[in-house]
């Protein structure tokens, strides 16, 4: 049974996946203008009730156990059927906000490094077959999803540190920032090593630009949208972590290192 601090905890992961959906314009990601938005704005609902009881799971385990990892990983199957029948996406963010959510239920000021030890016990549940981005991930010796939280979440930890407030273009500078050194899996799956460094050096010349407030970090960021639109290229693996980013700061007193509230 969950309780109302495991409900909230869904309801601010599921705020912070619809926010990243609605912050517009993302190179080579459904925002807000997209014909797609309002599908994936109504599945990022059906995600509540599994971030619930993920919350559950661990509040009630009260250890990153063996145990906790199989019982999230079985939730997580489940939440994933019930996603893709409201309308489909979001199993990246999944991923990651089901793993957040959980750790923040056994220690919300430690949440990427309770995240770490729970993901460091495999998933004895998970299907034998690799997936997509497991398969990508041993073809160019990518991290991935997993190896993005085996280590703690670092390029979540790295937007954060952006996040300044909850502005549009601090929120754009925080996903360029992961774009700009993550090994997104779906980039390398779409577009190849070569894809991938071009997206990475693009988001960094927003960056270098001056970020997107400024008139040439605009300018360089509708750039950037056009050429990943016209290529078909999508880091979907940045905006999972965005949202998991958004979430972590919307929890009370966790601040990021080095960071001061």
């Amino acid at each position: 049974m969950t309780s109302r601090e495991d409900e909230a905890l869904a309801r601010a992961a599921v705020t912070a996946l619809t926010d990243q959906l609605a912050l517009t314009p993302k190179p080579g990601l459904p925002d807000r203008s997209h014909p797609t938005h309002h599908t994936l704005r109504w599945s990022a609902k059906a995600l509540a009730p599994g971030l619930a009881a993920m919350a559950a799971a661990a509040r009630r385990t009260g250890e990153p156990t063996p145990g906790l990892r199989a019982e999230l990983g079985a939730i997580g199957r489940c939440t994933e059927h019930s996603v893709a029948l409201a309308g489909g996406g979001h199993r990246g963010a999944l991923w990651t906000l089901g793993l957040l959510v959980a750790a923040a239920a056994m220690d919300p000021g430690e949440a990427t490094a309770t995240a770490k030890r729970i993901v460091a016990h495999p998933d004895k549940g998970a299907p034998r077959r690799p997936s997509r981005g497991s398969s990508v991930s041993a073809k160019y010796g990518a991290a991935g999803a997993r190896g993005e939280a085996r280590a703690g979440f670092p390029h979540i930890r790295r937007a954060r540190a952006v996040l300044t407030d909850a502005h549009t273009h601090s929120r754009l500078n925080a996903l360029l920032t992961i774009m700009s050194t993550l090994q997104d899996t779906e980039l390398l799956y779409t577009a190849g090593p070569t894809g991938l460094r071009h997206v990475q050096a693009g988001a960094r010349g927003v960056l270098e630009a001056g970020g997107t407030a400024t008139a040439t970090g605009s300018k360089a960021l509708t750039a950037l949208t056009t050429d990943l639109h016209n290529r078909g290229w999508s880091p979907r693996g940045s905006a999972g972590l965005l949202a998991g980013a958004l979430f972590l700061e919307a929890l009370p007193a966790t601040p990021a290192p080095g960071k001061r509230r």
